[in-house]
C-alpha cells in the first residue's frame, strides 16, 4: 500500500507520481476528498480531544475550590459523545481511505523510464551471444511434439487450453530444472522453503495480487482460499504481521511451486507452446530487508537470475521496465529476457522487483531499528519460470534433425 502520512504530507507529489504509472486523474481526485475528508476528522478530534484535556483541568481546580460541577459536568459528558462520535467518523474515514487506497499501485521509482508499454522499456545489456543457425530453427512446440516430450491435445483432454503434459526426457529435464535452480540459489545464500498452494484473501492482499487481480485467481468454491499465482505470495507472507529483530535481516528464500493463472487478460497471446500457460513451475526468490540495503539486494537477485541462465549458456538480455509495463506492486523492476531463435526474439523469462515498502505496510511485516518499529521492504523474481527455461533449452539446443542437445550442468542432474 503506498504510504498515507506521506500523501497526507504532499498529496501533489505523489499524485504526479502515481499518473506516471497511469493512475487515473478521476481516482486519485477521489482519494484526495478522501484524504481531505480523513484531515478535517482528525482535526474535528483533536479540537475536541483538547476541549476535553481543558475541561479535566478545570474540573478538578473546581472540586479542589469546592464550587458547583453541575454545570461543568454536564459540559464535560457531552463533549465525551462528541469526542466518541469523532473517533467513530475518523475511524470509518481512516477505513476508507485505506480500502481505496488498496487499489492504488506502488508509487514508481524515479529512475523508471516513462512510457506506455513494454515497447518503451529500456534494455539495459545483452549477456552471451546468439548461436548461429546453418538452417532455420524450429519453435519449440514443433520440437517438443517431434521429441516426444510435451503433449498439448492429452493435457486439453485432461483439463482445458493452455495445460500440457510432459513425458519421459520432457518431464526428467523439468525435475532436473527445478533442482539445479534450487541448488544454485542456496549456494547463493537463499534458504530453501516448501510452502502451500493454496492461501487465503489475507496473503493475496498483502503482495497486492487482490483486490485488483481476484479475475485472474483460482479461487475455491467452498472456501475463502485461491491458488498461487507465484510463490511470491506465500513465501513473502510468511512474515504477516510480525516483526522481526534487525539482526535476522535480510531473510533470503528460494521455493519451487506450481503457478496457477487464468491468464484472463491474454485472450488470442501465445495461444501454441508453453509460453503462458494455465499452470506452470517456478523456482522463486523472496528477500525481506532493511530500506538501506535493498537495493544491493535487488542487485544480488538479478545476479543470480542471470548467473542461471549464463549457467545453461541461454543468451538473454537485462531490462528496465517502463511505467506503463511495471507490475502493480513494483517500485521498479528489472526483466529477464531469453533469446528464443525459433521465435526470432527475446522473451521473459523471469522479472526481479524491489515493492520497497509497499507490500510490508499491506502485510504489516515490521522490524525493530533501534526503540522504532519501521516497514521492512520485499523484494522477487522468478529464477526462473521453468516451462520457459525447457522452451529456451529446445530452441536454442536444437540440431537440424529435430534432436535437442542437453546443457552440461544438467546432466549430472539426468544421470548423464
Amino acid at each position: 500500500m503506498i504510504d498515507l502520512k506521506l500523501l497526507q504530507k504532499d498529496f501533489e507529489t505523489m499524485s504526479k507520481k502515481l499518473q506516471r504509472k497511469g493512475v487515473d486523474a478521476t481516482l486519485l481526485e477521489q482519494l484526495k476528498v478522501k484524504n481531505e475528508t480523513l484531515k478535517l476528522a482528525k482535526t474535528a478530534f483533536e479540537t475536541l480531544q483538547a476541549a476535553q484535556n481543558a475541561m479535566s483541568k478545570e474540573f478538578g481546580i473546581y472540586k479542589r475550590e469546592g464550587k458547583d460541577i453541575s454545570e461543568l459536568k454536564a459540559r464535560v459528558d457531552a463533549n465525551k459523545i462528541k469526542v466518541a462520535e469523532a473517533i467513530e467518523v475518523q475511524r470509518e474515514a481512516q477505513e476508507e481511505l485505506e480500502k481505496m487506497a488498496m487499489a492504488i499501485p506502488n508509487v514508481p521509482d524515479d529512475s523508471v523510464p516513462d512510457g506506455a508499454d513494454e515497447a518503451d522499456n529500456v534494455e539495459l545489456k545483452k549477456v552471451l551471444t546468439p548461436r548461429e543457425f546453418s538452417f532455420t530453427p524450429k519453435e519449440h512446440w514443433e520440437l517438443a511434439e517431434k521429441n516426444g516430450w510435451i503433449d498439448f491435445e492429452r493435457g486439453v483432454k485432461l483439463a482445458t487450453s493452455r495445460f500440457s503434459v510432459s513425458f519421459g526426457m520432457g518431464a526428467r529435464l523439468e525435475r532436473a530444472l527445478i533442482n539445479f535452480m534450487l541448488d544454485f540459489n542456496r549456494e547463493r545464500g537463499f534458504e530453501e522453503v516448501s510452502v502451500p498452494a493454496l492461501v487465503n484473501r489475507t496473503a493475496l492482499e498483502g503482495t497486492g495480487q487482490l483486490p485488483k487481480f481476484e479475475e485472474d485467481l483460482y479461487k475455491m468454491e467452498s472456501q475463502e482460499l485461491f491458488l498461487i499465482p507465484t510463490a511470491e505470495v506465500p513465501v513473502t507472507n510468511l512474515y504477516q504481521d510480525e516483526i522481526l529483530s534487525a539482526d535476522e535481516l535480510p531473510k533470503r528464500m528460494t521455493a519451487y511451486t506450481s503457478c496457477f493463472r487464468k491468464e484472463a487478460g491474454a485472450a488470442g497471446r501465445d495461444t501454441r507452446g508453453m509460453i503462458r500457460q494455465h499452470q506452470f513451475h517456478k523456482v522463486e526468490l523472496v528477500a525481506i530487508t532493511t530500506p538501506d540495503t535493498s537495493e544491493i539486494m535487488f542487485e544480488q537477485m538479478v545476479n543470480c537470475a542471470s548467473d542461471i541462465l549464463t549457467a545453461l549458456e541461454l543468451p538473454h538480455r537485462l531490462v528496465n521496465l517502463c511505467t506503463g509495463d511495471l507490475g502493480f506492486s513494483a517500485a521498479h523492476t528489472t526483466d529477464i529476457e531469453v533469446w528464443l531463435p525459433g521465435q526470432n526474439q527475446y522473451r521473459e523469462i523471469s522479472s526481479i522487483s524491489n515493492t520497497r515498502a509497499f507490500q510490508a505496510r499491506r502485510a504489516k511485516i515490521r522490524y525493530k531499528n533501534g526503540k522504532k518499529n519501521e516497514m521492512v521492504h520485499t523484494l522477487n523474481g522468478s529464477s526462473l519460470a521453468v516451462g520457459r527455461t525447457l522452451v529456451a533449452i529446445m530452441e536454442n539446443y536444437q540440431n537440424e534433425d529435430g534432436s535437442i542437445d542437453i546443457p552440461q550442468v544438467l546432466k549430472p542432474y539426468l544421470g548423464m
